[in-house]
């Protein structure tokens, strides 16, 4: 049986805020190619987990607590190495598209790209190939303001996947859509990863799409169950 390789793998893993322990010693192993959702009531620490395992949040560093995303201890990595491991290997995809209103579909798509060092002609190719796949070929030029709820997410999509990531991590990324788009955004994550071979990791209430993953986590009260 071939061995998946393994793009996460999480040992101890704490958080506290002050005197709020909000994560208490989560493990867990993600393989390459493999959608995962993780689901619990508000508060159980979903979404401070995503930002630790994202690198935008640090973990409380203990005598057993590792983090290895690729096959890179991140523990080990200074602020700068950070930002240029996570705008090479790591996509995000949040409920609120985090769009800049002044640039167009495009430009938007762009911006990780040009913070890698691509050149305007190689970043434009690559994000017109993903809006094209994105069926936004209509929307290059048009400015968030000018797009519907499900074409901005689809946007923010493009440009979590512009310099190509290994992983994406998706912070209640149908939040704000209707349900035929929200079942749109979640068909398309299947066949992103069956086209591209992205991790994704999901963090949902919506149970349709927790239970369409590979492996469904369910945190309570700062433990993965």
């Amino acid at each position: 049986m071939l061995e998946v390789k393994r793009m996460i793998t999480a040992k101890n893993i704490q958080k506290s805020y002050g005197d709020l322990q909000v994560l208490k010693g989560v493990d867990l192993n993600i393989g390459k190619g493999e959608i995962v959702s993780i689901v619990g009531a508000s508060g159980a620490g979903k979404t401070t987990l995503l930002h630790i395992l994202g690198t935008l949040d640090q973990i409380d560093k203990t005598a057993s607590t590792t983090l290895q995303i690729n096959e890179e201890s991140i523990a080990d990595l200074n602020d700068n190495e950070l930002a240029l491991f996570r705008n090479k290997h790591i996509g995000f995809i949040f409920q609120f598209h985090q769009l800049l209103p002044e640039f167009t579909a495009i430009e938007n798509v762009c911006i990780p790209a040009f913070i890698a060092g691509k050149s305007k002609d190689e970043a434009e190719t690559r994000a017109k190939s993903l809006l094209d796949f994105l069926g936004l070929s209509q929307r290059y030029n048009h400015k968030p303001n000018e797009l519907s709820g499900g074409e901005q997410q689809r946007v923010a999509v493009a440009r979590a996947l512009v310099n190509n990531p290994d992983l994406i991590f998706a912070d209640e990324p149908s939040g704000n859509l209707d349900s035929e788009s929200a079942e749109n955004l979640h068909n398309l994550f299947f066949k992103l990863r069956d086209e591209f071979g992205q991790t994704f990791v999901i963090v949902t209430h919506n149970e349709e799409l927790a239970n369409m993953a590979d492996r469904k986590l369910t945190i309570v009260d700062g433990k993965i169950v």
